[in-house]
């Protein structure tokens, strides 16, 4: 069987989603073929737009910058915990990533199918399911230093503001109070734990569908994934290329 490339990656476009509070993106023209003979965009977006990675320094000013990490850390054979089905901001504990931890090996990439990727675009995309600490630690504990999620991040989002009632009514609607994840927990526990692993852990954010490839795992067909972020000089992390390559 041939390999099949899969694109993993939100399209960037004027508008599109960001977290709450991260610079809007804008996309528009900087020159033109009718004024200049050529065409050139100019690009507005935060360093966390769109399918992105998280380097340590993004949370700690004395972690690795992204342009501190070895290039192995954005990519490897890829293992998915299959955590579909779960209700809005459902924590994600180590008992359900169990199966998948159990068949990581060296340089192993662990990416988090939650199916949330449904939601983009959507204001339901912000109560996404997200790791306690606990499982964070267990991720860490099992040798994986990067993971990727197809959801706003491995931590839970803040429900938005007043300044926000529909958005803010909807979400209430969709969740309980007993089901958010962290209630107890430091604000982004999770990535605290991830990025700080031993060498400096990397988080992919905003992944796009991943079904082709809990079908290519179910079906015993290699999955290696590439995450590979522009070269930003001492940066929290950078938009990237996410492709997979199923064997």
């Amino acid at each position: 069987m041939a390999a099949t490339l899969v694109d993993l990656t939100h399209q960037v476009t004027t508008a599109m989603p960001v977290y709450p509070g991260d610079p809007a993106v804008l996309l528009e023209p900087a020159l033109t073929t009718a004024t200049a003979g050529v065409n050139v965009l100019a690009l507005h977006l935060g360093s966390q737009s769109g399918t992105h990675v998280d380097a340590p320094y993004h949370v700690d000013v004395t972690w690795p910058t992204l342009d501190g990490l070895p290039l192995e850390r954005f990519t490897g054979p890829a293992v998915l915990a299959d955590l579909r089905g779960l209700e809005p901001r459902a924590a994600v504990t180590p008992e359900l990533l169990a199966p998948a931890l159990a068949r990581v090996g060296e340089g192993s990439v662990l990416l988090l199918a939650t199916g949330w990727a449904r939601h983009w675009g959507t204001d339901a995309y912000l109560a996404h399911p997200s790791l306690t600490a606990a499982a964070a630690e267990a991720i860490v504990a099992a040798g994986v230093r990067t993971v990727g999620v197809d959801a706003l991040s491995v931590d839970p989002t803040p429900d938005p503001g007043p300044g926000d009632p529909a958005v803010a009514a909807l979400l209430a609607d969709l969740t309980d109070e007993h089901d958010q994840p962290g209630a107890d927990e430091p604000t982004l526990a999770a990535h605290r734990v991830l990025l700080g692993a031993p060498g400096g852990g990397v988080i992919a954010e905003n992944l796009t569908d991943l079904r082709a490839l809990l079908d290519a795992q179910e079906a015993g067909r290699p999955v290696e994934v590439s995450l590979f972020p522009l070269r930003l000089a001492a940066a929290d992390g950078a938009p990237v290329r996410a492709v997979a390559r199923l064997g």
